[in-house]
């Protein structure tokens, strides 16, 4: 019998009718552009598609001219609803959104033998920050698998020695969901956010905490990584909540990047 992870947070996060759904990624994605070079990581945002959807689909508008190149998709968000150390991967078969079912990389799962990596149901089961991630990944991207994994209390160390075990595997994306600064005035979320994108263009995971970005640990892990491999990230989108359908007062921040071989760091217009 098939193991599901069902969707969350449908109809909360993002539409629940598959129809609806389909129609506002598509009409994001359209604003984005699909130009230059197969990105081999992407660090995207986790909010609702109101708030956050349209920075994201910047990042996921650069693989559509890739589709084909891409058959595993390792996606790392940071932990919300339960305690964990660690990082955890699912014992699920498939993760389901209104678009469909996406089926888990059991074999590279199974395959996969580090201590800081467990099987946990429920650290999936209510986890938003991957299962927003799915419907674009469905509409960009031809057929894939995934390999989930929620990241804990844990440090980029850790997370970097993950993505590694990992980053040889044929055709595989890597992305990273994860917001910014929370709750600070609209200036001064802007100014937090810009130092944040700036560690992030220079690779320096030293100086990511999390107050900048919920998902500092997975965030750091790549950047650790990029590194080592020689990556450049590019920043494609950088706004808040304030710039997109909320108030001033206390937003929260968004930023999406790209990473690729031999390429400068610019900041999209």
């Amino acid at each position: 019998m098939t193991q599901v992870r069902e969707a969350a947070v449908a109809g909360l996060f993002y539409p629940a009718d598959a129809g609806e759904l389909s129609e506002t990624v598509r009409s994001m994605l359209s604003n984005g552009q699909a130009a230059g070079s197969a990105p081999r990581a992407l660090i995207v945002p986790h909010a609702g598609y109101v708030y956050s959807g349209p920075v994201a689909a910047a990042a996921y508008a650069r693989l559509i001219p890739f589709a084909d190149r891409y058959r595993k998709v390792v996606l790392l968000g940071p932990c919300h609803r339960v305690p964990l150390s660690g990082l955890a991967t699912c014992p699920a078969d498939v993760f389901r959104t209104p678009l469909g079912d996406v089926p888990l990389e059991k074999a590279l799962i199974a395959s996969l033998n580090l201590p800081s990596v467990a099987l946990s149901t429920e650290a999936h089961r209510l986890e938003h920050s991957l299962e927003v991630q799915l419907p674009f990944l469905q509409t960009v991207l031809d057929e894939f698998t995934l390999f989930p994994l929620v990241v804990g209390d844990t440090a980029p160390e850790t997370v970097a020695d993950v993505i590694d075990e990992l980053w040889n595997e044929t055709g595989t994306l890597f992305v990273v969901s994860s917001d910014l600064s929370h709750y600070l005035r609209y200036a001064d979320a802007r100014r937090r956010d810009r130092a944040t994108c700036n560690a992030i263009e220079q690779l320096e995971s030293a100086r990511i905490s999390h107050a900048d970005a919920c998902g500092a640990a997975a965030v750091s892990g790549l950047l650790i990584v990029a590194r080592r491999r020689g990556l450049n990230a590019r920043t494609l989108d950088l706004r808040n909540s304030g710039d997109t359908a909320g108030g001033r007062e206390q937003v929260v921040g968004y930023g999406s990047w790209l990473f690729e071989e031999g390429k400068s760091c610019d900041l999209a217009a």
